[in-house]
This record gives C-alpha cells, sequence and structure tokens, in this order.
C-alpha cells in the first residue's frame, strides 16, 4: 500500500491508541471533563456525552480514543478538516464518514476496543468500488478469573463453557473447540498445571472469538445475524503469545513458517453456508502475552486488490501526538 501522503493511490493504516495509562487521576467518569477537557473538546457534543455515560472510567477512556481515531482518520486520509469530520451511521447502523459533496465514503473504516486497547483499520482513496474493514481485539487475560470460575463449576466443565457461546458459533467450531483443538495445535498449553490446561483452550476460544467478530464486523453485520452458524473457521488455531508487551510479535515469512511457533497467523480456511471464502484478507496476530488482533479486508469489485494488501503490525499512536494534530488540522 501507499503512504498517507500519496493520496493518488490507495491507502491502509492500522492504528491502536493504548488507553490504559491516561489520565490517572481520573478515578471516576465525571472527571474526565477535567482531566481530558482538552480531548473532549475536540468532539461534538453528541459525542462527548456518549464518553461520559460510561460508568467505569476505563470504559469512557476507550470511548473516548474510539471517536478520536475516527476522526483522526478521516482528517488525516482525506482532504477534510477536523470540523468538518461529521460520522453517521448507514442502513446497518456501522459509523461512517460521507463527502457532503458526493455522498461516497472517501474513507472505509472500523474500530475495535478491549481491555484499554483501542484499534482501527481504515482504506483510503480505494476507486475501484466498495472496501470492507474488520477488526476485534481481544485480552485472555480480562476475565480469566471469571472464566475459569464457569468452567471449573460447570457439571460438563470445558465444554459446558463452550455450549454457552454455541449460538455465536459454527457447529464445527464448538466440535472443535471441545474436542480436538488440543490434539490440533501442539503447544498450546505452557505448563503442566490444571489451570494451565484451561488458559490454552481459553487461548483457543478467544483466537476464534476475534476472528469471527473481524469477519462479521466486515460485512456491516453484528452479532445477531442470521447467518452467524454459517460462518465456520476450520480448524483454526491461535498465534503464539509474544515475549512481552513491548516485543513486536515474529514475522514469519509465509514460505517458510512453523505454524506451531508462528506469531501472526495469515491463512484461513473460511467457510460460509458450506462454500470456501477466497475473497477476504485476514491476519491473526499476537500483541504480548495475553492481546490477540484480528484484522479483515474485502474489496468485493475486485477482490484481487484486497488479497493484495499488506496487513502487517500495527501502529501504536501517541495521545498529545493525535491531539496536536486535530488542534493544528481544525
Amino acid at each position: 500500500m501507499a503512504s498517507p501522503s500519496n493520496k493518488k493511490e490507495p491507502v491502509l493504516v492500522q492504528w491502536i491508541l493504548d488507553t490504559r495509562p491516561w489520565y490517572p487521576e481520573a478515578t471516576q467518569t465525571k472527571q474526565l471533563e477535567t482531566h481530558a477537557s482538552r480531548a473532549l473538546s475536540l468532539l461534538p457534543e453528541s459525542e462527548r456525552a456518549s464518553v461520559l455515560r460510561y460508568f467505569h472510567v476505563r470504559d469512557a477512556k476507550m470511548s473516548l480514543a474510539s471517536h478520536l481515531l475516527k476522526h483522526y482518520a478521516i482528517t488525516k486520509l482525506t482532504p477534510t478538516p477536523w470540523s468538518a469530520t461529521t460520522i453517521t451511521r448507514n442502513s446497518k447502523t456501522k459509523p461512517v464518514y460521507l463527502d457532503p459533496s458526493t455522498g461516497q465514503e472517501p474513507v472505509s473504516f472500523n474500530v475495535t476496543h478491549q481491555a484499554g486497547l483501542v484499534a482501527l483499520v481504515a482504506v483510503a482513496n480505494y476507486h475501484s468500488g466498495q472496501a470492507d474493514t474488520g477488526v476485534d481485539v481481544v485480552c485472555t487475560s480480562e476475565r480469566r478469573d471469571r472464566d475459569h470460575k464457569l468452567i471449573l463449576t460447570d457439571p460438563a466443565g470445558w465444554p459446558g463453557f463452550v455450549d454457552m457461546h454455541a449460538d455465536v458459533f459454527g457447529p464445527g467450531e464448538v466440535t472443535y473447540l471441545k474436542y480436538r483443538v488440543l490434539s490440533a495445535v501442539p503447544g498450546l498449553v505452557s505448563g503442566s498445571k490444571p489451570e494451565d490446561l484451561i488458559d490454552g483452550k481459553l487461548r483457543a476460544f478467544y483466537a476464534l472469538w476475534a476472528l469471527r467478530e473481524a469477519y462479521i464486523k466486515l460485512t456491516g453485520e453484528a452479532l445477531l445475524a442470521e447467518w452467524l452458524r454459517e460462518l465456520e473457521f476450520v480448524t483454526f488455531r491461535p498465534p503464539r503469545p509474544t515475549e512481552a508487551w513491548e516485543v513486536p510479535a515474529r514475522e514469519d515469512d509465509d514460505d517458510d513458517v512453523d505454524i506451531d511457533t508462528a506469531q501472526v497467523i495469515r491463512k484461513f480456511d473460511i467457510r460460509f453456508w458450506g462454500e470456501k471464502v477466497e475473497d477476504v484478507k485476514m491476519c491473526l496476530r499476537s500483541i504480548g502475552p495475553d492481546y490477540m488482533i484480528a484484522t479483515a479486508v474485502r474489496t468485493p469489485d475486485r477482490k484481487e486488490d484486497a488479497l493484495g494488501w499488506e496487513l502487517g503490525p500495527y501502529e501504536f499512536l501517541e495521545l498529545d501526538e493525535l491531539l496536536d494534530f486535530a488542534e493544528a488540522n481544525r
């Protein structure tokens, strides 16, 4: 893909904001009105109100980051000043920006947030039809205590936990998670303790969740889509964790990849209504020991375009950098 400065070629960007260190003085959401006043002042009144409506300050910070990233993408990737980046929703309630002069979407974007991270994938300057994007981030440790308790107290154990979510998975995925994933993914369990076994299974569970969510968001649908159980990732596997948060995932060469140790997974067997999906490009990568992020892109009118795009590492943005840019481009 071209760089964002080249407005004549398609541009694909992948950005992350880490909200965990933001505004440590704010222990209640209402305190963000003071401590995050600079950031909040850059949002329309309705978006400021939606941020401050959250009960937990951690959720309010992620909402703030989500709004900021969308406006940032529009101004960064199109000749639109920040003050004119009006975001609406399409017929599927997906947030979009429509150029008022053409009624078209000059940039297609999708945002996700989990456990303090907020990520955006966007495509701009694509002139050969529609460009679809989807992204989802998961954190295997955020609900670890709750998940372990559910599994250990359910008479059915792990299969019972999987069955709790069976209505949003394909039938083959449910069977794979319940009975086959340990033998299909060597090294999934990292230790010999009972909790290590559960952690390994949960990593596979959340990897599948991220993949499915990114694909579903690519289509513009939500988890209530009627066709959810007709979508299936066959014999999927999670990427291995990176050693630490600041250690980038190892980028294996597609022609010489040890799938059992890969920290980035790029090849998937996706089925929809039993047919192989061949027009969607996806990537699932580790970020540190606990986070995984799934990305999906598609260009329905010319499938070869999206299939040729590179889904590399995400770029971590700094809050002050983003705010400076917004203020300079109002």
